[in-house]
């Protein structure tokens, strides 16, 4: 038998006198939901009909807008009742419409949806019945059009709470039942990321602030038709009823790791959803197609393979499809969103779930959605031309976090980097950090590299805060900040295959991971070693021009000294204080001897570090800075790399300093702490704000200053093995201040 819609075409065909003049233009939402409303017995022209007539409505728009042929048959009350006792009984409003076949296994393993909506009438027509006797009558064509037309007593006031739903786009299977249809070839979009925006589409999210906090406070009243209601309240378009479901499910449904492992085909029924607020990410992606075809916006949920948890690097792709996500059709386009990972994440050492909302799955460019999305069907990639399966297995993995902190690019593009000596050649080279074999290196991915180095560059919009672990430690690697990104040099310490991470810093305090790397190593450089108290990052950057340290004498993080000694300068914010320490591995060398081989001095608003090394090798001169005036520690802020490989060296400390030693004074001899016996040592230094100044050893000498500002003077070291210089502050006063100490050689 015909459909209703078919038979309105026919019956307008006929005759269109009777018909109400043509509709004027609607608005965009109007062209996807419309209402028509009529009391028993009456046609929508509101002239009354006999019991059992028969009434046309027809409904148009331009030439570019749907129109509707629509006949309208109204029953009188007693014929309704006589035509069906089930009419009687009042359906739950908040209960979800019978579904015929329920959940369906696709032959890959991804459990899909199959919305089959309601019972049948000779194919196509559905009727709902609502308490006080509401009819609801929808009806398809074979183009996909759905009308729905809702029918009420005669003296009942209608209730305005349900909108006139118009699907366009749909497709009809051969029970009658609609879904969108698959994307085509002119679905696909030939537009890499420009990076200007993360979104398919232009979005200002701060439009949504409003409905987020809406949407994210809305409960569970009794079933899902009532809670889309609820949502609709504060959405007014397609796209914020997509972002008000997003929103609330992002909040409310937790990730079930139990419902996942055992494949629990109950845990992704919406209604059992909706009692645990658990399920898994079939479950999630089921949920929010259900909402958004109750809503009357199209979507579809996308089977596929998943760069998510316990993803390794390289790894490849078979069997089942791990994972299940959604496209929702917005503006004439599709567009892609992942719940599941918009609501939070699952902890690898803990396997506990957090909700940790994530904005980066919401209309995710397709350009990156590829990255850790592939679909069953290449059409829903949205790309042309589409990516292979063995294109996205061999790709670089950049995590959301890459993005949302502002990443732009990375070096290498793939995620395995291999370094190696390549053949032996006569001619050798310079490395930075010891002598090896050379020949032309390239730090690309998936090729060897010089001396088992490993390069890895990041570019960000924004200036960016870094740190690496190679194999869970902080280790092998030196990391320069850069204004617009990073450069990290690691050097594995053994052959095989290493794991590295790279973490950056957002607005809050955490660092997340933004990238993973597998090294291979088949050669390691045992000839470079890095101390292992070397922090990140190495060498002055904008940060530490942030924190108070500005315009460096030595601006590259590695410091080359032939004698083992050498001179580091920089100005100093003025409220500023800096300590220096020097850390290597080889040797008991305690936290106060650290700080005795580094003498600071000041000259003009500019602090100097004066290193010398106790022996021959590779340290870490760290620079701490705080406040003066602020209580608590000082606060890493950068270091330098000093090598030496001059196996002569053999440096004392510098002479002690203690807390009277003003920032402004100044040490030109002697410089080493440690003095020899029974020599007269001359003494040379730039004191402030004191009265009288003495070196004490056995006996007492006094210093005295010269036109040009210094206080000079000699002191025997005969008899004694410790000298101190004193200074007297206030000539008022009667008591000397210790502010250096020396060490005399035994004997």
């Amino acid at each position: 038998m015909a459909s209703l819609a078919e038979s309105a075409k026919r019956s307008a065909a006929a005759g269109r006198r009777g018909a109400p003049s043509p509709a004027p233009a609607v608005s965009r939402a109007g062209q996807r939901r419309a209402r028509a409303i009529c009391s028993a017995g009456r046609l929508a022209s509101g002239r009354r009909a006999p019991a059992g007539a028969g009434g046309t409505m027809e409904l148009k728009k331009d030439s570019n807008a749907v129109s509707i042929d629509m006949l309208l048959i109204v029953h009188s009350e007693k014929r309704r009742v006589a035509q069906g006792a089930h009419s009687d009984r009042p359906a739950d409003p908040g209960a979800p419409p019978q579904r015929r076949g329920g959940l369906q296994c696709v032959e890959n393993g991804i459990r899909r949806w199959q919305k089959l909506e309601g019972n049948d009438l000779r194919g196509n027509l559905v009727e709902k019945q609502h308490a006080q006797q509401t009819q609801v009558i929808t009806s398809y064509d074979n183009q996909g059009t759905q009308l729905t037309v809702e029918v009420h007593p005669r003296d009942a006031m209608p209730q305005l709470f349900k909108k006139f739903s118009l699907a366009k786009r749909l497709q009809v299977d051969k029970n009658g039942n609609t879904r969108p249809r698959q994307p085509g070839g002119k679905d696909t979009h030939a537009y890499p990321w420009d990076r200007s925006s993360l979104k398919s589409m232009p979005l200002d999210l701060q439009q949504f602030e409003k409905l987020d906090t809406y949407a994210s406070q809305v409960t569970v009243k009794s079933g899902l038709e009532e809670l889309v209601s609820d949502l609709l309240q504060e959405a007014h378009s397609d796209l914020e009823i997509v972002r008000a479901i997003w929103i609330w499910i992002c909040h409310h449904i937790e990730y079930d790791i139990e419902a996942a492992q055992e494949k629990d085909r109950q845990a992704f029924k919406p209604t059992a959803i909706l009692q645990t607020q658990k399920t898994n990410c079939d479950g999630y992606a089921g949920l929010f197609e259900r909402m958004c075809r109750i809503a009357g916006v199209q979507c579809m949920t996308v089977p596929g393979y998943s760069k998510g948890f316990g993803y390794q690097p390289g790894q490849s792709f078979s069997g089942e499809f791990d994972h299940a996500w959604n496209a929702v059709f917005l503006e004439g386009r599709w567009h892609l969103v992942d719940s599941t990972w918009g609501s939070g994440l699952v902890d690898s050492s803990t396997s506990k779930f957090t909700f940790l909302y994530n904005e980066f799955y919401f209309l995710t460019h397709p350009a990156l959605f590829i990255e850790d999305h592939f679909p069953d069907n290449k059409n829903w990639q949205l790309l042309k031309p589409p990516q292979s399966l063995r294109q996205f297995e061999n790709n670089m993995y950049h995590k959301s976090e890459f993005y949302n902190k502002g990443m732009l690019s990375a070096q290498p593009q793939t995620s395995i980097i291999k370094t190696a000596f390549p053949a032996i050649q006569r001619t050798f080279i310079r490395n930075p950090l010891s002598w090896v074999p050379s020949s032309q290196a390239q730090d690309t991915a998936g090729k060897e590299t010089v001396n088992g180095k490993a390069t890895v560059t990041i570019e960000s919009c924004a200036p960016t805060l870094f740190m690496f672990m190679l194999n869970g430690k902080q280790e092998h690697g030196l990391l320069s900040l850069r204004k617009n990104g990073m450069k990290l040099d690691v050097y594995p310490p053994t052959a095989g295959t290493h794991k590295l991470q790279i973490f950056a810093k957002g607005n809050s305090e955490i660092y997340s991971s933004v990238l993973e790397y597998t090294l291979k190593c088949h050669c390691a450089d045992m000839d470079v070693r890095l101390p292992a108290e070397l922090h990140q990052p190495v060498g002055p950057s904008w940060f530490s021009e942030q924190m108070g340290i500005t315009k460096p004498s030595h601006s590259e993080p590695v410091i080359y000294t032939s004698d083992g000694r050498c001179s580091v300068s920089f100005g100093v914010v003025e409220g500023i204080s800096v300590l220096a320490s020097l850390h290597g591995d080889d040797g008991p060398i305690t936290e106060e001897t650290q700080r005795r081989y580094i003498f600071q001095l000041h000259r003009e608003k500019r602090t100097e570090l004066k290193v010398q090394l106790p022996h021959a090798g590779k340290f870490a001169l760290k620079i701490f800075v705080k406040k003066r005036q602020e209580p608590g520690n000082y606060l890493f802020v950068f270091n330098y790399l000093i090598c030496c490989t001059n196996t002569k060296v053999n440096w004392p400390v510098f002479p002690e300093s203690f807390g009277n030693w003003g920032v402004d004074n100044e040490l030109l001899e002697p410089l080493s702490g440690v003095l020899p016996a029974n020599r007269n040592v001359p003494f040379k230094l730039k004191l402030h704000g004191v009265a009288k100044a003495l070196v004490k050893g056995q006996d007492t000498w006094p210093l005295t200053l010269s036109p040009e500002g210094y206080w000079e003077g000699s002191c025997s070291t005969a008899g004694c093995r410790e000298v101190y210089v004193m200074v007297l502050e206030n000539a008022n006063h009667s008591f000397y201040s210790y502010i250096l100490k020396y060490q005399v050689n035994a004997q």
